[in-house]
């Protein structure tokens, strides 16, 4: 019976075992060993090329690509802005949505959703659009109330980047939290009230604590997603190519690596230096946050 109930279980979990092993982790070392080769000319480019095995001299080279690793600083710095920011809002909207009735709680928890609905792509290319001088209504409403901005300026693309992401992301980040605040036992609430708490100090001593673990995993998702981040410079680029280069983030220089150069061995071993540091980046994050847990 027991070893039924084992084969059922794991029949469940087969489709995403399958979709894991394919494509991720055969994809991963896959181009952990493209990273190991080199493809080299013969006869001034005219004999054809081949494959030499270089072991680590490609990883050699990405750790001292000041192009790359300044990419990769740049979008940590980026991130140490705009993830607590993003989480501090949707933290903020789903401690006010606990706070309604479930009926209107349902209802905002929609409409604060519909952003995450949309594609990226189009989410950049809205908000492109909203930046425009040209077309969009955010310069003349500077104009309006005094303020000379342009949000393609080489200080103004980044905050205009992270506010066009944390427009989309907020409402998956607080649908996830609000989910955590659903499962904090509603008695501890009557409690603290008939105790004096004000509803300040129940949700700083009781549901905030309640939500740590939600906002550990929204954090470790949106720095794997932050040191990801393509789509938008790259639409950015189309705009704007003199303040976002083809070098603006890991994933573009990357993406140019394999299909502009077409130097593929390069492209995967920066892929595979990106993952690690995205490993580590979440590592240390978790070790942190669980410290604080504790």
């Amino acid at each position: 019976m027991i070893s039924s109930l084992r084969w059922k279980g794991a029949s469940f979990t087969a489709p995403f075992l399958l979709g894991f092993v394919f494509l991720y982790l055969l994809p991963m070392g896959y181009a952990a060993y493209q990273s190991l080769f080199r493809e080299e000319q013969s006869g001034l480019g005219l004999g054809g090329s081949s494959q030499s095995f270089v072991g680590l001299d490609n990883y050699l080279e990405g750790l001292t690509d000041s192009a790359f690793m300044g990419s990769v600083l740049r979008v940590a710095l980026f991130a140490c802005v705009q993830i607590p920011l993003m989480l501090l809002i949707s933290l903020v909207l789903a401690l006010l949505l606990d706070s309604l009735t479930s009926r209107t709680a349902g209802r905002f928890r929609i409409l604060l959703l519909v952003p995450y609905m949309i594609p990226g792509v189009v989410a950049a290319i809205v908000w492109i659009n909203l930046y425009s001088p040209n077309v969009g209504p955010l310069t003349p409403l500077g104009d309006a109330l005094g303020f000379d901005w342009d949000f393609f300026t080489p200080s103004m693309v980044w905050p205009s980047i992270g506010n066009l992401l944390t427009w989309h992301g907020i409402g998956y980040n607080m649908v996830i939290i609000y989910s955590a605040l659903q499962a904090v036992p509603r008695e501890l609430f009557e409690a603290a009230r008939l105790d004096g708490a004000s509803e300040w100090r129940i949700a700083r001593s009781i549901k905030i604590p309640y939500v740590r673990s939600a906002l550990v995993l929204t954090g470790l998702l949106s720095i794997i997603q932050m040191l990801q981040i393509f789509n938008e410079p790259a639409l950015f680029r189309n705009v704007t190519p003199q303040t976002v280069d083809d070098k603006f983030t890991p994933i573009m220089i990357i993406y140019n690596a394999a299909f502009n150069a077409g130097n593929y061995h390069y492209a995967a071993t920066l892929s595979v230096l990106l993952a690690l540091i995205l490993g580590i980046a979440s590592f240390v994050f978790y070790r942190l946050t669980s410290k604080e847990a504790d």
